[in-house]
């Protein structure tokens, strides 16, 4: 049960606002294998991008994206990971309504199509809200069905499941084959339900990863919204305690 992982640098925005070279740099001395990233800031090309990362060791495995990127230049950013060699985008909605799911399902499968045209897939990134009930069924399992499980996977969010009410480990399980990069964060204990790193709260990560296993996860993906400590410092506990878990490529 030994996975490559990544990092989602949301977990160091402020950060890398600051210093995007040296934030880079930090994450690989951790020992993260990949990271979700986008095109290079400003004066910055994507060659100098894709050359730093190389020098670090560091794999970029998917890009995320608003959805006017995905209708507007889904090729621009196709082009950019085929350069830097990723292979997935990822996308996050709200929905207000059932219908509103059904809408967004069929848009999303439509962009799958085009990134499969292309040779990229599309993934679909959860929060709680995904855990809103319509007409008794909740919004994420209306979008499982409404979307097409080859043009529409899902990257899912194990702290977000928990966090609509849900077990992480249970939800993993019912996407055979349609979760190959797994967001793993952890929640600490109490009313309060706030981000804690990997190991250091109340979610199951033996079973997590376990079920990971058997449907066939690609890739784990740290992200830590908000913390408590430095960024770096809770990206350094979370790196560690997967690798005393024995998680760890």
């Amino acid at each position: 049960m030994k996975f490559p992982v990544a990092v989602q640098p949301y977990t160091i925005r402020e950060e890398m606002k600051q210093d995007y070279l040296g934030s880079l740099e930090k994450v690989a001395e951790i020992g993260y294998h990949g990271i979700e990233l986008g095109p290079p800031p400003e004066g910055m090309t994507i060659g100098q991008q894709k050359g730093h990362l190389e020098r670090l060791g560091l794999q970029v495995i998917s890009a995320h994206a608003r959805i006017d990127v995905l209708t507007d230049g889904l090729d621009a950013l196709i082009d950019y990971l085929q350069e830097v060699g990723g292979g997935w985008i990822a996308h996050s909605s709200k929905f207000d309504s059932r219908q509103a799911v059904i809408e967004s399902a069929a848009q999303f499968n439509l962009i799958g199509e085009n990134c499969r045209k292309r040779g990229i897939q599309f993934l679909y990134h959860n929060h709680n809200w995904e855990f809103t009930r319509y007409d008794g069924e909740y919004a994420y399992d209306i979008l499982l069905r409404e979307t097409d499980p080859e043009l529409v996977k899902m990257e899912l969010d194990t702290y977000w499941v928990k966090r609509g009410g849900e077990d992480p480990a249970e939800y993993l399980r019912r996407l055979p084959d349609r979760c190959p990069l797994l967001h793993i964060k952890d929640m600490e204990p109490g009313e309060e339900q706030f981000f804690a790193e990997i190991g250091e709260g109340i979610l199951d990560f033996n079973d997590i990863v376990k079920a990971a296993e058997e449907i066939g996860t690609k890739w784990l993906v740290v992200e830590q919204d908000g913390s408590r400590r430095s960024a770096f410092e809770s990206l350094e506990i979370s790196f560690r305690n997967l690798k005393k878990m024995g998680f760890v490529e």
